[in-house]
């Protein structure tokens, strides 16, 4: 989760409305299911006219402009009582080395503590009284300030967010009382399995990539670092050719255009190129363990995937879908050999996806897993099987998507590593599309060369298992 900007989280983890959901899902499954089309029509027909008004619908919403080179969206929600924007830095773990690796993640979380207009007490008293929320993340492909505030206090949150951007103060003991709280997390990552996993499959996955300088830093790079060293940082990366910036609310386009005119429209341009980030290419199939005295053997396998802005994402993101059901059917319903067997699909521009379980028997566990994933590269699915899998994950999608924080954050994850904006509303239409032989395809071209890391007891780990893959 760290990897995923802070907003979006938060928007993620927020109670949902029951009746909201509800509606949400049987409208999601009127589009995606062609055995709800209306009468007297041919099914595909109808759902075809579907999507693609719902597609027409919600592109209509967004509007996109340039000031000075900083490219806007805005997307308008009418009747909405809040309002999210974000302003994107663009490269992520690209833009970092391994001596200053969390310095973009420091910045901008030392920026959040006191501007020139607004010092920490005062920033924290306006933000109480006006629920007002300013609070930066960071992936590998690009970091966030991000904003939050009900729409009428948007002038005077707009005011702070700004001055935040343009004028952080960056005093020393903000950013040492910053420094200090990332250093203490950064050094704990060894005392949690999963998080001490992670950072295993990171060494394994991302040798000789950018992604392996951590957005995050490791504890020995952020202590490093100096009040000075972050404001020459912040002088660097703000330039409008390098940013982004998304908002969605029930704001008049108008005004915003006005606004972010009146605030970033005299920053320098800067020459930056957004250039795509090396994919990823495993040749084989590997196992590194690391001892460590548990109750449970922490597994974790990686393959390459398809980048979001592909266009083999749509099957892939269906096959994943499938390979999480089924091996959580065979390893925990079946045989309760584990609690919560997994088969993830990240969203990175160099793409992973994988497969995740902890338990005492590892071998049976991963055997049960490569097994599965066997049977989709070998067994075409039916058709039937891919229109449950679109209707379970729009559902899924959307309710994920019910806050501007969220609507936010999939604009822009589009925009800078989806292959453009366009892309995060009409990937419905081409779910859709998606038939078994597009998911029997993907099964076989990514699902393969996977390098596991395993977390416990090296004897009781058979390692031929875990590369006896067919095609590994």
């Amino acid at each position: 989760m760290k990897n995923i900007p802070g907003f979006i989280r938060d928007a993620m983890n927020r109670t949902r409305s029951v009746t909201h959901t509800l509606l949400l899902a049987l409208s999601l499954v009127a589009v995606a299911n062609p055995l709800l089309a209306q009468q007297g029509k041919p099914r595909e027909t109808t759902t075809l006219q579907n999507v693609q008004s719902l597609v027409a619908r919600q592109a209509a919403l967004v509007t996109e402009f340039e000031v000075n080179g900083l490219k806007v969206l805005v997307k308008r929600r009418e009747g909405s009582l809040t309002v999210a924007a974000g302003l994107f830095i663009k490269g992520g773990s690209r833009n970092i080395t391994a001596e200053n690796a969390g310095i973009e993640a420091l910045m901008l979380d030392a920026a959040t503590e006191a501007s020139e207009s607004y010092p920490r007490v005062r920033m924290r008293d306006e933000q109480s009284r006006m629920g007002t929320v300013i609070s930066s993340s960071a992936n590998y492909d690009y970091s966030v300030l991000a904003l939050r505030c009900t729409r009428p206090n948007f002038d005077r949150s707009w005011q702070m967010f700004t001055d935040v951007v343009l004028r952080p103060t960056f005093a020393k003991d903000n950013v040492a009382q910053v420094q200090e709280r990332l250093v203490v997390s950064l050094r704990d990552d060894t005392d949690d399995p999963d998080t001490y996993l992670q950072r295993l499959q990171e060494r394994v996955a991302y040798v000789r990539h950018p992604y392996l300088n951590r957005v995050e830093g490791t504890a020995e790079s952020v202590s490093k670092l100096t009040a000075e060293d972050l404001r020459q940082y912040h002088r660097k990366v703000l330039e409008t050719s390098k940013l982004l910036l998304v908002i969605v609310g029930d704001l008049d386009v108008d005004k915003v255009r006005t606004l972010v005119t009146s605030s970033f429209g005299k920053l320098p341009r800067g020459a930056y190129k957004s250039e795509p980030v090396p994919q990823l290419a495993f040749d084989k199939s590997s196992v590194e363990i690391t001892p460590r005295n548990l109750k449970t053997n922490y597994v974790q396998g990686l393959f390459t995937a398809p980048a979001p802005n592909s266009p083999d994402i749509y099957p892939m993101r269906i096959a994943s879908s499938l390979l999480r059901d089924r091996v959580f059917q065979e390893v925990r319903a079946k045989r309760n050999l584990s609690y919560a067997p997994d088969a993830f699909l990240r969203n990175q521009g160099a793409n992973i996806g994988g497969i995740y379980v902890t338990a005492v028997d590892a071998n049976q566990s991963v055997q049960l897993m490569l097994d599965e994933i066997a049977r989709l590269q070998k067994e075409a699915v039916s058709n039937d099987d891919i229109q449950s899998v679109v209707a379970q994950y729009l559902t899924s999608y959307y309710i994920g998507q019910e806050t501007n924080a969220a609507q936010a954050g999939e604009l822009a994850q589009y925009e800078l590593i989806g292959g453009g904006w366009k892309n995060s509303v009409d990937f419905i239409e081409k779910l859709n599309a998606v038939t078994p032989a597009d998911i029997q395809r993907v099964s076989q071209k990514y699902m393969r060369n996977i390098r596991f890391v395993v977390l416990g007891d090296p004897k009781s780990i058979d390692t031929k298992i875990f590369t006896g893959q067919a095609g590994g």
